[in-house]
C-alpha cells in the first residue's frame, strides 16, 4: 500500500484507498439525488433522516479508522492532551499527537472533524440567529435596480458581518419585494454567488476559508488586497444580472405589476440592537483565536480553546433575551435552515477526513504548480468538497513549493495565496455545498414558495 511520511514525528502512515471515499461521495449523491426522486423527496425532507444518513456514512468512514493498522495525527495540540489524558493510545513528539491503531485512530480523527466543525457550526450558528432578529420591513416595487441595490449592499456588507450574516440579513426582504413576481428564481442564485460567497472576500471574517488562513498566520489585513478581484467579479455579475432581470421583469403579467406597485410599504428595521450582537460576534471570531495574543499583544492573554464559540453563543442568548419576539415571526424565522447545515455538515466533516488525507499526502505530486492551477484546483474540489478545508488543503501544498523570486505571505507564495483564496470563495457558490449560507439561502427561499434548482442546477 502507498505510504506518506508525517509531517510530523517522522512516522508513516497508510494512504486511504479510494474505496473509502465512497461514503463522502455517497452522501454528496443523497443531496443530490434524494430531493428529485418521488419516492425519497418527502423523506428527505426532514431534517431528522439528513442526520440519519450523514451519521450513517461517517460511522461507516470512522470503521475504516478503527480498522486501519496504524494511526492518524492530531491536529489540535488541545485535542491531543484532552485524548491522552481520557487514557487513549496517543503519543507525543516535538509537540505533535498520534493516536495509536484502532480505537483511536478512530476517536482521533472524530476529534479531528469536531475540531473543525464546532467552529464552523458555532460561527454560522450565530450569525443565524442574530441577524433573524433583525427585521427590514417593507415592501418597494421589485424593480430589476432595486434588485441591484439589494445584490450590491449584501456584496459589501458580507465582508464585514460574514456572508452568513449578510445573507441572512439581507435574503428575507429581497424574497418580500420580489413576492409580487413570478420570475425570482435567479435572482436568489445570483444572491448566493454575490452575497453568501463572493462578497465575503476583503476580510477573514467574510467567509470561512479565508479566516482558517487567518488562523494559519496570513495577516487579517491581507485580504483587503483582494479588492480588485472582488470589484471586477461583483460588478460583472451586478451588470449581467441587471439585463436578465429586466428580460424576466417583461414576463411578469400586468396584476402582478400592478400588485408590486401598489403594495408599497416604506423600508424600516426592526431590533436594531442585533447589530451591537452582530459586532461583538464579528470582533471575537477576529481576536479569540486559541493560542494566539488577544489582539495580537505579545505576551498577553492567550484565549482557551474554544472560548471564541463561548463568546459566540453568549451573543446569540443576548439576542434572544433581548428581540422581541415578534420580530422573529416577522421573519418566519425558525431553526430548520441551521438544523439543515449542521446535520448535513457534520457528516461532511467526518467522511471528507479521508478525501483530505489522501490530498494532504499525494497533493505535491499532483503537479499543481502555478497560480491558474492552484485556482482552478481549488475551485472545483470547492464546489463539490466544502471551500474551507479544501482551502486548507492547498494552503498547506503550496507551503511545500519554493517561492523564487515572489513575496511570501505565512509561508506561501502570494501569488498562490491569491489563486487559492480566489479559487475557494468565488467558486464555493457553484453547489450547495461548496459554503455554509448556500444551503440556508436555498432553504429558506424554498420555506417562501420559491422553487428552487436542485444539486446539479
Amino acid at each position: 500500500m502507498l505510504l506518506a511520511e508525517a509531517a510530523a514525528g517522522g512516522t508513516e502512515h497508510t494512504i486511504p484507498s479510494l474505496v473509502w471515499v465512497l461514503p463522502f461521495a455517497a452522501l454528496l449523491l443523497c443531496i443530490a439525488v434524494l430531493p428529485l426522486i418521488h419516492k425519497t423527496e418527502h423523506w428527505w425532507h426532514h431534517n431528522k433522516n439528513k442526520l440519519l444518513v450523514a451519521v450513517a456514512l461517517a460511522v461507516i468512514t470512522l470503521g475504516y479508522y478503527f480498522m486501519r493498522h496504524d494511526g492518524t495525527h492530531v491536529h489540535d495540540h488541545w485535542l491531543g492532551g484532552v485524548l491522552h489524558h481520557a487514557g487513549m493510545d496517543v503519543h507525543e513528539h516535538d509537540g505533535h499527537f498520534t493516536t495509536g491503531a484502532g480505537l483511536a485512530t478512530a476517536v482521533g480523527v472524530l476529534g479531528n472533524a469536531l475540531m473543525e466543525y464546532i467552529p464552523f457550526i458555532s460561527l454560522l450558528f450565530s450569525l443565524y440567529v442574530i441577524s433573524g432578529g433583525i427585521s427590514v420591513r417593507g415592501d418597494i416595487p421589485a424593480h430589476p435596480l432595486t434588485n441591484v441595490i439589494f445584490l450590491a449592499i449584501g456584496g459589501v456588507m458580507a465582508s464585514l458581518i460574514g456572508t452568513t450574516g449578510a445573507s441572512m440579513l439581507l435574503i428575507r426582504p429581497l424574497l418580500k419585494t420580489n413576492s409580487e413576481r413570478k420570475h425570482v428564481v435567479h435572482t436568489v442564485i445570483f444572491f448566493i454567488f454575490i452575497v453568501s460567497n463572493i462578497g465575503g472576500t476583503l476580510l477573514p471574517i467574510g467567509d470561512p476559508p479565508l479566516f482558517l488562513g487567518y488562523l494559519k498566520g496570513v495577516p487579517f489585513m491581507w485580504t483587503l488586497a483582494l479588492w480588485k478581484e472582488w470589484a471586477f467579479v461583483i460588478v460583472l455579475l451586478l451588470v449581467v444580472y441587471y439585463f436578465w432581470d429586466s428580460v424576466a421583469y417583461r414576463k411578469e403579467t400586468l396584476p402582478d405589476i400592478q400588485r408590486d406597485e401598489t403594495q408599497v410599504r416604506r423600508i424600516s428595521i426592526g431590533g436594531k440592537v442585533n447589530f451591537i450582537f452582530l459586532a461583538g460576534v464579528v470582533f471575537a471570531t477576529g481576536t479569540l483565536a486559541p493560542g494566539k495574543p488577544f489582539l495580537g499583544i505579545e505576551g498577553g492573554w492567550e484565549p482557551f480553546t474554544f472560548c471564541r464559540e463561548f463568546v459566540q453563543i453568549a451573543f446569540v442568548l443576548l439576542s434572544l433575551y433581548f428581540t422581541p419576539g415578534g420580530l422573529r415571526q416577522e421573519n418566519n424565522f425558525n431553526y430548520v435552515a441551521i438544523l439543515e447545515v449542521a446535520c448535513l455538515f457534520i457528516g461532511i466533516f467526518i467522511c471528507m477526513q479521508v478525501p483530505i488525507e489522501i490530498l494532504n499526502a499525494k497533493g505535491p505530486e499532483l503537479g499543481i504548480d502555478s497560480s491558474w492551477k492552484f485556482f482552478w484546483a481549488t475551485g472545483i474540489l470547492s464546489s463539490c468538497l466544502d471551500n474551507a478545508p479544501t482551502y486548507v488543503v492547498f494552503f498547506e501544498t503550496a507551503k511545500t513549493l519554493p517561492a523564487v523570486g515572489m513575496a511570501t505571505v505565512a509561508g506561501v507564495a502570494e501569488p498562490y495565496l491569491v489563486a487559492i483564496s480566489i479559487g475557494a470563495v468565488f467558486m464555493g457558490a457553484n453547489t450547495y455545498i461548496g459554503n455554509g449560507p448556500n444551503f440556508m439561502v436555498k432553504s429558506i427561499a424554498e420555506h417562501e414558495g420559491v422553487k428552487m434548482p436542485s444539486f446539479f442546477g
